[in-house]
């Protein structure tokens, strides 16, 4: 679900900042930007946000600035008495002369070294990420509640949409019975028992009374999937998916306008519920 968390801390060595989004996603999926020189935290990240999130596309974002005595550079002479070295013993082995290079040197691994503690600054990272991760879960928690009570008016819509279509149900099969009658009594002059038995045929080919059984089973394992603590979105996926599959049937099976109307408000409303439940976990 969409949700933004930043938690902002100042040491001594500076201040650094975590920004964690999240949208909505299947699955989860992970992006992480940290500063060059903590790279090496990537896979201690990915792992702390896989332990508190389920769901979701996440954006990761780590900013650090140094204080002035962090910032401060020295050279590392030893390395550069080295590579000095090096140089000249090349230039002798290829007979040929150059002068080194200043900004080619400077540009070397190491040459130039700081007084940053990594270590520390590393703990304080994955400390402050745990916080930034909390306040991003509390978020998500809040729209979380809003959502269920979305899908759950609308569970309530649905049921009182299948409510009416049994109501309803027994004026159309009357209704469709007659029409079937006049329709095949044009068509081919049958005995009665003849006409009885196709007309049952058709009676049991346009019957919804399993799809509408169905729909309430399954509007009632959601209702009770949202009370829960797990994580729930998946299941609720696929409980969508069927209540979709048995409207499809129903509207495929209604030969009254009356139906047709009503298993297109269903499929209103479950595509509704479809797309909230995305942004569950």
């Amino acid at each position: 679900m969409t949700a933004f968390a930043r938690n902002e801390q100042h040491h001594t060595w500076g201040q650094l900042c975590w920004e964690i989004r999240s949208v909505n996603h299947r699955y989860l999926d992970i992006s992480i930007r940290l500063p060059e020189e903590f790279r090496r935290l990537e896979v201690d990240v990915q792992t702390q946000v896989q332990r508190q999130l389920k769901r979701g596309k996440i954006y990761c974002n780590l900013y650090l600035q140094y204080s002035g005595d962090a910032n401060q550079l020295t050279v590392n002479q030893t390395l550069v008495k080295n590579l000095l070295q090096a140089h000249a013993h090349i230039e002798t082995l290829a007979n040929v002369t150059q002068t080194p290079q200043l900004l080619d040197i400077l540009r070397w691994p190491n040459v130039l070294e700081n007084h940053i503690d990594t270590e520390q600054i590393a703990i304080d990272v994955m400390q402050s990420l745990q916080v930034t991760l909390d306040a991003l879960s509390a978020h998500r928690q809040r729209e979380g509640q809003q959502l269920i009570q979305f899908v759950e008016q609308r569970c309530v819509q649905i049921t009182q949409e299948i409510a009416q279509i049994r109501n309803l149900l027994p004026e159309m099969v009357q209704q469709q019975r007659e029409k079937w009658q006049l329709r095949l009594a044009e068509i081919t002059a049958l005995n009665p028992e003849r006409l009885e038995q196709e007309m049952l045929i058709l009676a049991q080919k346009s019957d919804v009374s399993e799809e509408l059984d169905r729909l309430t089973a399954h509007i009632q394992e959601i209702r009770q999937t949202l009370k829960t603590q797990d994580a729930i979105g998946r299941r609720l996926d696929f409980l969508a998916q069927e209540l979709h599959r048995e409207a499809n049937t129903l509207g495929a099976k209604s030969g009254h306008l009356t139906l047709t109307k009503s298993a297109i408000e269903l499929k209103v409303h479950i595509e509704q519920i479809r797309e909230q439940i995305q942004n569950l976990e």
